[in-house]
């Protein structure tokens, strides 16, 4: 029987202290944890109790962190990975087998990662891929994904990152287009131009602020939110945009500016404690060698095509 005035700390309790904090309220703490209302509760007021401090303030609009709360924050992220770590460590299997998550941008996955698959299941039959485009960011720390190829340095944390390479960026127009236009490919204005350039949200891409800086005022003709639909509406005709080298020379588009300032480093990152996972590690060997044989393709500059 727990004495109540000097209560045990429950290391497990720290999970309901994360889901409170990460979705602000009992009921959506509940439904991470498949919990009651009332388990969740009495292990929230057992984990104050064990620890002599308030962790929340209640508000009609939910539970916020208090200064208390606040600071033990990152202990409590650390108990969750250590816990993850002890069940991976648990699953070590033998041979290279099971799934792999990887997270990475679509423009990546579809015409470069996934063709590559073939040759990465002939050599492990017994390992499954689950690959995750989506445009919201992946946080490998709650492991939404084994690991990552991003366009974008991680912050520091139990990561380990390894540089693949960079993505080159042009501007680039369809034959027809270009043609059509003042001068050819060698006007070298482009006040004439329409341009197809990212919806807002994606102001902070590299190729958004190039345009910006280039179109000043100038709305862009077609905006959109995937590097793929910029690609269609560059093949459509719809204008110039900046577009990675390598698939726009797929699509038998039009250089006008191989130079842009606007090229990305591609990194490849998993959890540190993943870092010996033979399933993962044959993954990320995997790629690391593909983006080595593919270097040529992504990151020179392209020749300029008439």
């Amino acid at each position: 029987m727990e004495d109540n005035k000097n209560p045990l700390l429950h290391w497990d309790d720290a999970r309901v202290f994360l889901a409170i904090t990460r979705n602000g309220t009992l009921s959506g703490a509940a439904i991470a944890l498949a919990m009651g209302v009332a388990t969740v509760s009495r292990r929230l007021d057992r984990l104050e109790g064990a620890l002599g401090v308030p962790l929340f303030s209640r508000h009609q609009s939910g539970y916020r962190l208090t200064d208390d709360g606040g600071a033990l924050l990152e202990r409590a992220e650390a108990l969750e990975h250590a816990g993850h770590a002890f069940g991976y460590a648990a699953q070590q299997q033998r041979h290279v087998a099971g799934c792999v998550r990887l997270a990475t941008a679509e423009n990546l996955a579809n015409p470069l990662i996934i063709p590559s698959l073939p040759q990465l299941f002939a050599t492990h039959p017994g390992l499954r891929v689950e690959i995750v485009s989506a445009v919201q960011t992946v946080n490998l720390h709650r492991r939404d994904a084994d690991l990552a190829v991003r366009m974008v340095k991680p912050e520091a944390g139990n990561i380990t990152i390894k540089r693949l390479g960079t993505l080159g960026f042009g501007l680039y127009g369809s034959r027809g287009y270009v043609e059509a236009r003042r001068g050819g490919a060698d006007a070298g204005a482009f006040v004439d131009d329409d341009f197809i350039g990212w919806a807002e949200p994606h102001g902070h891409l590299p190729a958004a602020k190039w345009l910006a800086r280039m179109l000043r005022d100038k709305p862009c003709r077609v905006e959109t939110n995937t590097l793929s639909a910029q690609l269609s509406a560059t093949t459509a005709g719809l204008g110039l945009a900046v577009l990675p080298h390598y698939l726009a020379r797929q699509a038998d588009l039009v250089c006008l500016l191989p130079e842009l300032g606007a090229d990305q480093p591609i990194w490849l990152v998993l959890h540190a404690d993943l870092a010996h996972s033979r399933r993962v590690r044959a993954v990320a060997d995997h790629l690391i060698q593909l983006f080595e044989d593919r270097k040529s393709e992504l990151d020179p500059l392209p020749a300029r095509t008439p």
